[in-house]
């Protein structure tokens, strides 16, 4: 490990200081049994938490039409399900078509109407 200078240590122990105030913050907010008296409910607010969510919220609402979007969703959402009915479709009439020329006798079926 290549060795680091004193600013960049300060900064990892800054980092870390900081991380490590905020989890104890956490801890304490978490195992309060007095949490319910304040309103607050079950859940502690989390800010980061927050954002995300509104973000997927929002998301819709500042989407643009590209052509990067229309190629993603044409792979993989319009061309797998019509590759599949297709298949099935195909399958179908080439069953249907040994079935009616006498090819597959009637106890060999797979599905019988008995």
């Amino acid at each position: 490990m290549p060795e680091m200078s004193a600013a960049e240590k300060q900064l990892l122990l800054q980092k870390h200081e900081r991380a490590s105030k905020l989890r104890a913050e956490f801890q304490k907010q978490i195992s309060n049994p007095y949490r319910h008296a304040t309103g607050e409910g079950g859940t502690v607010f989390d800010a980061g938490m927050q954002r995300f969510q509104a973000m997927r919220v929002n998301y819709y609402e500042h989407f643009r039409p590209t052509g990067k979007a229309l190629r993603t969703g044409l792979l993989t959402v319009v061309i797998p399900i019509c590759a599949f009915a297709l298949g099935f479709k195909l399958d179908r009439e080439r069953k249907e078509e040994q079935f009616r020329t006498g090819q597959v006798a009637y106890k060999d079926r797979q599905f019988k109407f008995i």
